[in-house]
């Protein structure tokens, strides 16, 4: 029987499940993923929801309304937090401290047919999951305007995302920030900027770009959709997102092969689905170490005293 219905989508997706079969061998690995999944799975019923499949690593579930889907997903992060931390005990598993999550959720017209959903918003969700971070969970607009304000209260913009296959940009909105956001680490520790930056210019090969904050964010990635593509093979297609927050431009990794910053004094910070706030001038090295001379490498320098116009090509 196929069913239309307007229903809350999520995703939620477990990073770093995939080295644990190296580290830890088919069998452990398979034990911890199952049971961080079924532990997630949990929280679903619990607030009123429907997990319409597991996904290896990871789950969908439908919710009839945002505010059970939002709530889903704050329990979801602190569940795996909870897991995570027991890693560190005696006789608990090593590899569960690798572990961190990534949730996205979207609002609208969904086909249930057969177990199983179809629609934009299943698009939407699952695509929205390649620009979330570590410990993340991001939001469509549509899913914002259904929830309270206090609810709403706990998100920021992170403004338009094109999201792969998809021909309009979508809007979206974070959980709060990252964990500690405000005291996001440089290779000088927390930095707390002097004055606000005016804004950010990116060059690699002939392709130079200055972005102001209110332009935020800025995707680095292969695909043609991202604000600043770089046509790497080593580059994935939403390889790294720029935001503005707490007065600062930070850079989060959102790949599988890393990133890497590279400030002006050699200080190099390697971001494995991490953050840090870029200051300064340096480059942004992407999927290789900045000492590769073949790695993909943005330049970057954050700009101050309004001394550039938003957005142009500056040419080579």
């Amino acid at each position: 029987m196929t069913q239309i219905s307007d229903l809350t989508v999520l995703f939620a997706d477990l990073r770093g499940s995939t080295a644990l079969f190296e580290t830890l061998g088919n069998a452990e690995a398979t034990s911890v993923v199952t049971h961080c999944v079924t532990a997630l799975s949990r929280t679903v019923g619990e607030t009123g929801g429907h997990v319409v499949k597991t996904l290896g690593d990871g789950l969908m579930a439908v919710f009839p309304l945002p505010p059970a889907a939002v709530r889903a997903a704050a329990q979801m992060q602190e569940v795996l937090e909870a897991i995570v931390s027991r890693g560190s005990e005696r006789g608990a598993s090593a590899g569960l401290r690798v572990l961190r999550l990534q949730v996205a959720v979207a609002r609208g017209e969904v086909v249930e047919m057969g177990g199983d959903c179809f629609g934009d918003a299943v698009n939407v969700a699952a695509r929205l999951l390649d620009h979330a971070g570590d410990s993340e969970t991001l939001i469509t607009v549509d899913v914002l305007q259904g929830l309270s304000p206090d609810q709403q209260a706990r998100f920021r913009s992170l403004d338009r995302l094109m999201l792969r296959g998809r021909v309009e940009p979508v809007e979206v909105h974070v959980a709060g920030g990252r964990r500690a956001s405000d005291q996001t680490p440089t290779q000088f520790g927390a930095v707390a900027p002097v004055a606000e930056p005016d804004g950010l210019r990116l060059g690699w090969l002939d392709l130079h770009r200055v972005f102001a904050s209110q332009q935020m964010p800025v995707v680095l990635g292969r695909s043609p959709q991202a604000s600043f593509c770089v046509d790497d093979s080593r580059v994935s297609r939403s390889h790294a997102r720029v935001d503005w927050h707490g007065g600062s431009f930070q850079l989060t990794d959102l790949s599988y092969n890393g990133t890497y910053v590279r400030f002006a004094d050699g200080e190099i910070v390697s971001l494995r689905r991490g953050n840090c706030t870029l200051h300064g001038s340096g480059t942004i090295a992407l999927g290789g170490s900045p000492r590769d001379p073949t790695s993909a490498a943005v330049r970057f320098e954050v700009l101050r005293y309004g001394d550039t116009q938003p957005s142009v090509d500056l040419g080579a």
